[in-house]
């Protein structure tokens, strides 16, 4: 079992680059199905094992797929199949957004209940509804969710959700650039990463207006070509970048980040005492002048605070002056990283959805276990802060969002390294699998 070894107490300093936007990638990487022409080229694509299985997921529905460093070509002229291989769909929740380009390109899809971090219920019901106005038929046969586009094709529809869902809202845009007249999907999620998957579809012959807002308009065409398009940057990779840097950091340059993706994130952080300074090519970061002050954080949809960087926070405020609350609205089951912390020395209570941290002078080293993804990040913070050695178990949740986090830190002068002798490789100080 891999492990991460943090030799806690030295502070960061320097630059670091952040990567394409692992959940933008995703639907991105979906979206080339829809091509019945052209190849996709598709840019800045990070080296996350999520990437690698939604690629593995194209290519078995017959696209050629063919990937050189950050970059891939996708090829899916030739579809051959409706149906992913369940060894692959049940690696990741994302994976359903393949449903809406097979059910539109293809006329229908058989996709398994997906699988991910368990965090809580993320159902698919929003997604099927949509797909439903535009005339589907959907049944749940033996754990798989099937559905059919009537004979003539799907059909645009007026489709409000009840939940500003990112995945559903990406599903049916997805659907909707090839189905007969105007969608409209109300109460949209407005995440940067939906923005940057209805420019691509743009840039594929679709027309799509109103991404970033509420209402998004989707007039069908009858066809897309493949496109090139270059992902934007990760917000949550950047931001826990951030967050480690307020914390521990001594003069951080978050290169690559964007700035209006994560003000909800700035604000925080100038609260709690931090100095931030934004330019063109990204973000510089200085600690505050003592210890971060406390902070009541409550996580919601964009462009409030991301729930994505939760965790992160509560390690960080872990050792703040004062009492701090942080409230989760989105996930029902998003503190499991607390009890973890806590055995670093942490003095947190968690009260229904909302964790009360009362904040110490230090943490301690300890072993600890990731439960997941960004579970695991805050961990990597709290080692980096505590005193002594840290070994965080479980990685291959962090394998999944973050691409070389620990040669990145390594970078920034932490003492880190990532430890495969159980597996019978010693001594790997990458971050990143697949």
């Amino acid at each position: 079992m891999a492990k991460i070894i943090i030799e806690g107490g030295r502070r960061l300093r320097g630059t670091v680059r952040i990567g394409g936007a692992k959940n933008a990638v995703l639907p991105i990487l979906a979206a080339s199905l829809l091509a019945s022409s052209g190849t996709s080229q598709i840019e800045d694509i990070p080296n996350l094992i999520d990437a690698d299985v939604m690629m593995e997921t194209v290519a078995s529905l017959g696209a050629a797929v063919k990937r050189i460093g950050t970059t891939a070509r996708i090829n899916a002229r030739h579809l051959v199949t409706a149906e992913p291989p369940y060894e692959l769909v049940r690696r990741m929740r994302a994976s359903f957004v393949v449903a809406g380009p097979l059910l539109a390109r293809y006329g229908e899809a058989a996709i398994a209940l997906p699988g991910g971090c368990n965090i809580g219920q993320r159902p698919v019901d929003l997604h099927i509804k949509g797909f439903e106005a535009m005339g589907a038929v959907s049944s749940l046969e033996n754990g798989c969710v099937r559905l059919r586009a009537p004979k003539g094709g799907l059909t645009g529809a007026r489709i409000y959700l009840d939940v500003p869902s990112v995945g559903a809202t990406q599903n049916i845009m997805m659907a909707a650039t090839l189905a007969h007249g105007q969608t409209i999907i109300e109460n949209a999620a407005k995440e940067p990463e939906n923005v940057d998957l209805a420019n691509y579809l743009n840039k594929m012959g679709a027309r799509v207006r109103g991404a970033g807002t509420d209402t998004i308009r989707i007039d069908g065409v009858t066809e897309l070509q493949g496109a090139t398009h270059n992902v934007i940057p990760d917000r949550i990779e950047a931001g826990t970048f951030l967050i480690a840097a307020a914390v521990m950091g001594d003069g951080v340059y978050v290169e690559n980040a964007m700035s209006d993706h994560i003000m909800s994130v700035i604000a925080k952080l100038e609260e709690a005492g931090a100095q931030i300074e934004d330019d063109v090519t990204g973000i510089r970061i200085y600690p505050a002048n003592t210890r971060l002050r406390a902070l009541d954080v409550k996580t919601h949809y964009y462009p409030a605070y991301p729930t994505d960087l939760q965790a992160q926070m509560v390690a960080c405020l872990s050792v703040g002056l004062g009492t701090s609350t942080v409230t989760e609205t989105v996930f029902e089951n998003r503190f499991m990283h607390v009890a973890e912390l806590r055995r670093m020395g942490a003095n947190i209570a968690v009260e229904g959805r909302t964790a009360i941290i009362e904040g110490v002078s230090e943490l301690s080293g300890a072993e600890v276990h990731a439960t997941d993804l960004r579970a695991g990040a805050a961990l990597v913070i709290a080692g980096l802060v505590a005193d002594g050695e840290t070994e965080i178990y479980n990685v291959h949740h962090l394998d999944r969002g973050y691409d070389n986090i620990v040669g990145k830190l390594q970078a920034l002068g932490a003492r880190i390294r990532r430890d495969e002798s159980e597996l019978g490789v010693a001594g790997s100080l990458t971050g990143a699998a697949g």
